[in-house]
């Protein structure tokens, strides 16, 4: 805790001297709008309140309020101009009473819980002046408009859409950080409050949250957008939710019991992160400063699991206040004492399985594969049937490339058709996946996959090291062939206790004629030579063969851009931005062949080049519907 202290304290010392945050606007208002920006400012006030705390200094709890400051004179808005741009003549916002953003709603409930936290920390330390205006800033900023938005107003039409009043529950981080942040902002001043909008707005809250963001886990833990970085931001707004209800009255209102995948959704976080960086499906991307899996701190109390906050407190993204609040010091033990290695997450909106040699080192190996449905999460998910990673000797062989541009015309298409706009952009395509291509074409939207999967049920134990047997393996396969009107089955297991990795596809009857890839995206340098590869990635080496296909199967490279027989991506406009991004020092690892009517199965076997280890094995040939825990022995 002191480590995260000190990091605290710097990170508010560093940060004093610097200008308010100004008001820039990504992408226009209804785009990205200023959600940076508010996210910029709760983070700067949480390390400046806290440092006020710790260190007596009352320059930081100024700093707070100059980063807030209202003018005196007009109580609705939220900064005066030279104060808010950085001593500048550009105005922080327009001045009619949306400064906050309604229309990104985001940007609101962000900007609430900033003054909520500037609000609450300090209040001993303002003035009734100052916490008037502090106050009034998020009655006519923040809650007048969440108000609005509960009660069905016509005048919240155009942004109310996160209540889930449309009749479809809004399962996601957009319910969750909204409601946290209004929550927040209501509780703070709920005592002081004469216009009653903040008792109204924490009545409406807690049950909006029960029906919407606390039903975003599957029953297995799942986050149900179907990207990990999205449980990042769903989760630290319901534990900001939770924590302030609990502070405020003794418990959460039952919001965090309401549905049992929520206690599951921490082992989500932990079996989806590898061993460097997580299974990076669907919308992911570079790790988000503003929020963190900190969360796991106050789920460990409240769930009484202390593997949550002992896994939690080793990550890099600890050094922040939460963490001080939420950590209890008295926790002991080791995290992955009696954790299972393996772990299928069965539900069908995100069907996937993963394996690992070890959760003490990272230089072991790691594997997670996923099917289910590809549609359904809130625009966020890829046609990306089959798709896997890998990490070996504390490498990401095989990776995803995560998000596209936001901002791109269509990103976001409603209703997800097979003709989305969506799918014309190659990150989001089935060929941007590390999956089969079959004619160039994407998978089908309305594919309903099945899957197996099995494992000798190894877990880690109280040491950190760990000898395991060499038919000791963990296997997940799933059944595509609804993605592509072909029977495709996919299937990727352990071999030779954990050190090797085997990846099979069982295709049946691909018609004459017809163009089938197998493609990897890969960081690595390849070298290929028929029907093996090489692969060179930090200091470590990996080696890819054919052990089964078809005849004449080869390993071949392509660069990861749209093929000319894709249909163009839509051409931006005004704000928007083009969404084809290059991946630069990505390689298409592939292996291409022609159907002639025949069924076949490709076997690519996974080497990583262990120091000292030569015993590789080549496994025998088993249809991946015969697939067992003992079927490769």
């Amino acid at each position: 805790m002191k480590q995260w202290h000190d990091k605290i304290l710097g990170n508010a010392s560093d940060t004093y001297g610097d200008d308010p945050v100004p008001y820039d606007i990504d992408g226009g208002l209804d785009g990205s709008g200023v959600l940076d920006v508010a996210r910029q400012m709760k983070l700067r006030v949480k390390n400046w309140a806290y440092a006020f705390h710790l260190t007596n200094e009352t320059k930081y709890a100024d700093r707070v309020f100059l980063e807030l400051q209202v003018s005196t004179e007009h109580l609705c808005n939220l900064l005066t101009p030279q104060t808010a741009a950085g001593n500048t003549s550009t105005s922080f916002g327009a001045d009619d009473g949306t400064r906050w953003n309604p229309v990104h709603f985001l940007d609101l409930a962000e900007f609430s819980a900033t003054f909520a936290i500037g609000y609450d920390w300090l209040y001993d330390h303002w003035t009734d002046e100052q916490r008037d205006q502090i106050m009034w800033s998020m009655i006519n900023l923040g809650l007048n408009f969440g108000d609005a938005c509960y009660s069905g107003a016509s005048s919240a039409s155009g942004y109310s859409w996160w209540t889930g009043s449309g009749g479809t529950p809004i399962t996601g981080n957009w319910n969750c950080v909204i409601n946290g942040g209004l929550t927040m902002a209501a509780l703070a001043i709920v005592d002081r409050d004469p216009t009653g909008v903040a008792q109204r707005v924490i009545d409406a809250a807690v049950p909006n949250a029960k029906q919407n963001c606390f039903m975003a886990p599957y029953a297995d833990g799942t986050w149900s957008e179907a990207s990990a970085d999205y449980w990042y931001f769903g989760t630290t707004g319901g534990a900001e939710m939770v924590s302030a209800l609990v502070t405020s009255y003794g418990d959460d209102r039952g919001l965090s019991t309401v549905n049992p995948g929520w206690e599951q959704t921490s082992l989500f976080h932990m079996y989806g992160t590898g061993m460097t960086s997580k299974f990076n499906y669907g919308d992911t991307g570079p790790n988000k400063y503003s929020s963190t899996a900190n969360g796991l701190f106050l789920w460990a109390t409240m769930f009484n699991q202390p593997r949550y906050a002992l896994y939690q407190r080793d990550q890099f993204d600890t050094s922040e206040p939460w963490s001080m609040f939420w950590y209890d010091p008295a926790t002991s033990g080791t995290w992955w004492d009696g954790l299972a290695l393996d772990n299928h997450f069965n539900n069908d909106g995100v069907n996937w399985g993963t394996g690992r040699s070890t959760w003490a080192d990272n230089n072991g190996v790691y594997w997670a594969m996923k099917s289910g449905r590809l549609t359904g999460h809130q625009t966020h998910g890829d046609l990306d049937l089959g798709d896997f990673v890998l990490d070996a000797a504390g490498q990401r062989w095989f990776g995803e490339l995560g998000s596209g541009q936001y901002l791109s015309p269509g990103y976001f298409s409603t209703g997800e058709g097979q003709d989305s706009q969506r799918w014309l952009y190659y990150r989001k395509r089935t060929e941007g996946q590390n999956t089969i291509l079959i004619d160039s074409q994407n998978q089908l939207v309305s594919a309903q996959t099945t899957s197996n999967f099995g494992t000798t049920g190894t877990d880690q134990g109280l040491a950190p090291s760990l000898n395991v047997s060499t038919d000791d393996t963990a296997f997940y396969t799933a059944d595509i062939s609804s993605g592509y009107n072909n029977t495709v089955k996919r299937g990727i297991r352990f071999l030779n206790g954990r050190r090797q990795v085997l990846i099979q596809d069982d295709i049946a009857g691909l018609p004459s004629g017809t163009n089938f890839q197998w493609r990897a995206h890969t960081n690595a340098s390849v070298t290929v030579n028929e029907a093996t590869a090489t692969l060179a990635l930090g200091g470590q080496t990996l080696l890819a063969s054919i052990i089964g296909g078809p005849s004449g199967a080869a390993f071949s490279t392509a660069e990861p851009t749209p093929t000319a027989s894709d249909p163009a991506a839509p051409s931006p406009t005004g704000e928007q931005k083009p969404g084809n991004e290059p991946n630069p020092g990505v390689t298409v690892l592939v292996v291409e062949t022609t159907g002639n009517g025949e069924d076949f199965s490709l076997q690519i076997l996974l080497n990583p080049q262990w120091e000292g280890f030569s015993s590789f094995v080549t496994p025998s040939s088993v249809p991946i519907d015969n697939w067992s825990t003992t079927s490769h022995n």
